[in-house]
């Protein structure tokens, strides 16, 4: 019970370190993509830096060492693919479906980790640390953020199932990368074929 506590309670750590890139939804929300993609490239290359002090020269900086999982010692953090991730989605994805992307992954992740390990009690066969409980909790996290941001709920279902389906059933690519990445893309490529009139015998709007 005690080394699930404290694993929640480092899970929180990372999750509130996590959710202030919140920042760069709020910034980019009042700002073109080139005012904000700068600055975050070069929070790209400090965390690089970070990386190479930490896995090139073995050195541990304080704090920060604490909040990485057993299966980062050797390889990069989250956060290096999350500003990857959100870099990306601010190039390639409209302002809304970017923006929904880059929360997804923020909070609906989070969601899923604190809400699985806290409440988690019916476990998926044959995938790692994943419960029932912290997939539903993420699900219903991202479609609140796709009602926020998007207007159709079809985009909102394939962004919110295809960001959860990500995170439940990748284990070795890190999901920071690949959630907003999919869903992004998947919600990019439907709002096309939906402005096109293919889908325009659904209620869609």
């Amino acid at each position: 019970m005690e080394a699930q506590e404290f694993s929640l309670k480092r899970e929180l750590q990372r999750k509130a370190v996590h959710v202030t890139s919140v920042l760069i939804v709020i910034f980019y929300y009042f700002l073109p993509k080139e005012a904000i993609l700068l600055p975050m490239t070069l929070f790209l290359i400090l965390f690089l830096e970070v990386e190479f002090i930490r896995l090139d020269l073995k050195l541990k900086l304080p704090f920060f060492h604490k909040l990485y999982r057993e299966n980062e010692k050797d390889r990069l953090s989250g956060n290096v693919f999350f500003l990857m991730g959100a870099i990306i989605a601010i190039s390639v994805f409209s302002k809304e479906i970017a923006i929904a992307a880059i929360l997804m992954t923020m909070i609906g992740d989070a969601f899923a980790a604190i809400f699985g390990k806290r409440f988690g009690k019916t476990w998926i066969p044959k995938l790692k640390d994943r419960a029932v409980e912290g997939c539903m909790a993420e699900f219903m996290v991202d479609l609140l953020i796709g009602f926020v941001f998007l207007h159709s709920w079809l985009v909102i279902l394939v962004m919110a199932g295809t960001a959860t389906i990500v995170e439940t059933v990748v284990n070795k690519i890190d999901d920071n990368l690949l959630i907003p990445l999919f869903s992004g893309f998947n919600a990019q490529i439907l709002t096309y074929i939906i402005s096109s009139g293919y889908l325009s015998f659904l209620p869609i709007a």
